[in-house]
């Protein structure tokens, strides 16, 4: 194989190589970082509490339902009770000790039973519970979408970041373009006599000053695409990520939709959807003080270890000999829970209270971040304006430098002042650019509408 064999396949392994790495990237754009930032751990971690929620409306209906518990039970107690000493809760009390004194030897005693209980009259307390719960559900859901809308808006704030890092990258990679070609240019005119070999040095120092900035760029650049894979919940590594909407950073977006609503703004939804917790809460409070209708059926066969005449026979006690059943109604009312009970609802009152001076402060709020945001996204179009016209002078600056420099009228230092100004107004002109764009995006997050951004894409 002869060396130009040898250079043909090292270049077509180099393309192939090359080829490979391309193809391990991926691409990420703005809109498609929306949708994951929805799948993001910490946010389905909110999706699925506000899922959960859901289950206490169930749980509030549910108890319209009858209770039936059944059991059994064993044991051993004294003789005065005929069927012994019963866990309570389940099995009906009983009266009639089978002797006219106390005798404390102990006899067995079992019990099987059923227990029926049923609330079907409640005056309005399992209607405030279930409105309750409703409402607790609304707020996880609200909160839910503000945490959504939140993480999205940083993580778009953080793509922007990068492609303005990205951006200087190649702005300073262009700084050391320029300056390894005055060096060149300043060996040459050192070996002619025509310049001084100060200027050779003085490049020298340049140039590496030069490759210093650009690898603090570059390790910002990877912190940066390191942050904006953590908010999107990938695993890739920075270096594989690609962004796509580099172009906005060469644009100027144009006009801006504001006209929604504030109402439609996820914390307004937040806290209206707290005020009306606040409120079924209240509700919930009020009719506490209300009657509670019960009604109860028990069913349950026993043992005892005690005769109805008073003997004592121990085998009787561990069979089901007595059956029982009974049934009733019973109405309750909590008459001393009267000061209990309004001294919560002045409670629930005062919060209820907070809740509505809450909302109004975030009404407040939200108005005077559209009016400041309104104000700087118009603010920084001009600016943006302004820098592109003092980027086009500063190149035309330093290429008129750079033959002046050439044909001997100007010095080095010059020059490299030229050179810096020019880089200056690059990065300024991205700097203004990236501004604007952040401008436009908190335009679309006083709004509570992230497409006032996303429609500004092409």
């Amino acid at each position: 194989m002869n060396v130009y064999h040898k250079r043909v396949l090292t270049c077509a392994c180099f393309i192939l190589l090359s080829l490979s790495v391309i193809a391990q990237q991926r691409t990420i754009h703005i809109k498609e970082l929306l949708s994951l930032v929805q799948s993001q751990p910490q946010v389905k971690a909110y999706e699925q509490q506000s899922q959960a929620a859901q289950y206490n409306v169930r749980l509030a209906k549910n108890s319209l339902l009858p209770e039936v518990t059944a059991g059994y039970q064993a044991g051993y107690a004294t003789y005065n009770n005929i069927i012994g000493i019963s866990y309570p809760g389940l099995i009906a009390p009983m009266t009639g000790p089978p002797s006219t004194g106390n005798v404390y030897d102990p006899v067995p005693g079992t019990a099987i039973a059923a227990m029926v209980k049923w609330n079907p009259l409640t005056f309005g307390q399992r209607q405030a519970s279930v409105e309750k719960a409703a409402a607790q559900y609304k707020l996880a859901g609200s909160y839910y979408n503000d945490a959504l809308f939140r993480q999205q808006f940083l993580a778009i704030s953080t793509y922007l970041d990068a492609v303005y890092l990205q951006k200087l990258l190649l702005s300073y990679q262009a700084n050391i373009e320029r300056t390894k070609a005055g060096l060149q240019q300043s060996l040459v005119y050192a070996q002619q006599g025509l310049r001084p070999g100060i200027d050779t040095t003085q490049f020298q120092s340049v140039l590496a000053q030069a490759q210093t900035d650009l690898l603090i760029v570059q390790r910002q650049y990877y912190a940066q695409m390191a942050e904006l894979t953590r908010l999107a919940g990938l695993p890739d590594k920075p270096n594989d990520i690609l962004l796509s909407d580099t172009s906005l950073i060469n644009q100027l977006p144009s006009g801006a939709d504001t006209a929604a609503p504030f109402t439609a703004h996820p914390a307004f939804q937040y806290y209206q959807t707290k005020k009306e917790v606040s409120e079924a809460a209240l509700k919930e409070i009020q009719r506490a003080w209300r009657p509670k209708l019960d009604l109860w059926a028990n069913a349950f066969a026993r043992g005892s270890g005690v005769a109805a005449d008073g003997t004592v026979n121990k085998a009787d006690g561990w069979s089901l000999t007595r059956k029982n059943y009974g049934a009733g109604v019973q109405l309750s009312f909590p008459i001393l829970q009267f000061s209990q009970v309004n001294l919560q609802k002045k409670q629930y009152r005062l919060l209820l209270k907070s809740d509505e001076a809450q909302l109004d402060q975030v009404k407040l709020n939200l108005q005077k971040q559209k009016e400041t945001a309104q104000f700087n996204y118009d603010q920084n179009l001009l600016i943006a304006q302004q820098a592109l016209i003092q980027s086009q002078a500063a190149r035309y600056a330093f290429d008129g430098l750079k033959l002046s420099y050439e044909s001997g009228l100007i010095d080095f230092t010059r020059l490299i002042q030229g050179q810096y100004d020019l880089l200056k107004a690059e990065t300024g002109e991205a700097a203004a650019f990236l501004q604007t764009w952040h401008a436009l995006l908190e335009l679309a997050a006083a709004n509570g509408d992230l497409k006032v951004f996303t429609d500004k894409l092409k």
